[in-house]
């Protein structure tokens, strides 16, 4: 995204267009995505109900539902890393109780503490809490990247709409100005 953020910073704002600035970028780059959205919402500004919305308003609307759409897929993905990030530890615990309980169970049914009745379970249980973290730190880590990336991808694609409803309003009224 950052990489496409820089592409539409190079070639859209110095296309003659916003149309022209559309198509030249990247098929299904979200810039693109925000950019028709853009255009679709002032050609098609007509109808009964539409019509009671100001021009304004309905492309901000419309530009603002594509950005929403992009923040949607930027997240796609985020949940399930916070749910590993979040109970592989438990799950760590869990094993480690689990293996404790086969130690006691091990020393009660022999009736004495060796250590040769002890050391295996116990040694599952720390297997287990290891794994449980081994999971658990990437996942955070991971999560709180991505996170961060998003956000600061996310002021680019607010700023490019930002600056693309100032553009699209500015271009659509020189056009109603004419034609009178």
């Amino acid at each position: 995204l950052s990489g496409q953020a820089t592409d539409a910073r190079a070639k859209f704002w110095k296309s003659a267009s916003v149309q022209a600035g559309a198509a030249s970028l990247k098929e299904g780059s979200p810039f693109r995505f925000i950019a028709d959205s853009g255009i679709k919402a002032t050609e098609h500004h007509e109808g009964a109900l539409l019509e009671q919305i100001d021009l304004n308003t309905w492309v901000s609307m419309s530009i603002q539902r594509a950005v929403d759409k992009v923040q949607s897929r930027l997240q796609d993905g985020l949940a399930f890393l916070a749910t590993v990030g979040s109970t592989a530890p438990f799950v760590g615990l869990f094993g480690t109780v689990w293996g404790i309980y086969h130690a006691l169970t091990a020393i009660g049914m022999s009736g004495q503490a060796s250590i040769d009745k002890v050391a295996g379970p116990v040694g599952e249980a720390l297997i287990m809490t290891a794994i449980g973290l081994a999971v658990a730190v990437p996942a955070v880590l991971g999560y709180n990247f991505l996170v961060r990336r998003n956000k600061s991808a996310m002021e680019e694609v607010r700023a490019f709409a930002a600056d693309l409803h100032s553009v699209v309003l500015s271009g659509n009224m020189s056009k109603v100005a004419k034609k009178a």
